[in-house]
């Protein structure tokens, strides 16, 4: 009995489920700043299997003006490297603050990394410029770390908005780079794009789940007719 038509519904019915997972991540971080959406492609296999790969999708978000100096944007590809309990990851997060010791930190409270480790800052008028230097009263306290991955590198992903550093870490000269201060990255994330495609993948995956209901009965009945014949 010839059951590949049920095998090649049952991969595709786990491909449009994957999709409607990564697209449900999405959504729920729509409003999460600096956040990079997943996108879900096919790929064959086997000749004919639909297997489903996740990339991040590594579009910059809306920049938004916040006026808050110590709200900070970066236009292009680089990230900010800032400090967890795991190691050292990268973020596109840039709503900071100073915790009680004085030091940079995200919305977290994870520090924020210089160029010489954590980036303490005394009472004053903190100014960031293009580059990542961090004055205060004029006076430079820090370099903000700015990295960014190798190209063609998927990295690993972490909790929230962070990512795991790939083997080789690549600093942004100066000159390089385009930090913005008083500026938030919003998500990257279309809500209405995501609730259109949303529909879509549900109708699809309730097609193939009829189309598997179906085969699955007529396999059946034939497995009785050859059972009987026997």
């Amino acid at each position: 009995m010839n059951t590949q038509p049920l095998r090649h519904a049952a991969q595709a019915l786990y491909y449009w489920e994957r999709r409607q997972q990564v697209l449900a991540n999405n959504l729920a971080n729509a409003e999460t700043d600096g956040f990079k959406g997943m996108r879900v492609f096919a790929r064959l296999v086997e000749g004919a299997l639909l297997a489903p790969e996740a990339a991040t999708d590594f579009r910059q978000g809306t920049l938004t003006p916040t006026g808050q100096p110590l709200d900070l944007a970066i236009e292009g590809d680089a990230f900010f490297v800032v400090q967890t309990a795991r190691g050292e990851r990268l973020s596109r997060g840039g709503s900071m603050r100073l915790d009680e010791a004085g030091r940079l930190v995200d919305a977290a409270g994870r520090p924020v990394l210089g160029e010489r480790g954590p980036i303490v800052v005394p009472p004053g008028t903190v100014e960031v410029d293009k580059d990542g230097v961090v004055r205060v009263d004029g006076t430079e306290v820090g370099r903000l770390r700015i990295e960014r991955l190798p190209a063609g590198v998927e990295p690993v992903r972490d909790e929230g908005t962070l990512f795991v550093p790939a083997a080789e870490r690549i600093r942004v000269p100066e000159g390089e780079r385009r930090v913005r201060q008083g500026f938030i990255e919003r998500s990257n994330v279309n809500p209405l794009d995501g609730l259109v495609e949303m529909i879509t993948v549900q109708r699809n995956y309730a097609a193939i789940e009829r189309s598997i209901r179906v085969l699955d009965g007529v396999l059946e009945r034939i497995s009785n007719d050859i059972g009987r014949v026997s």
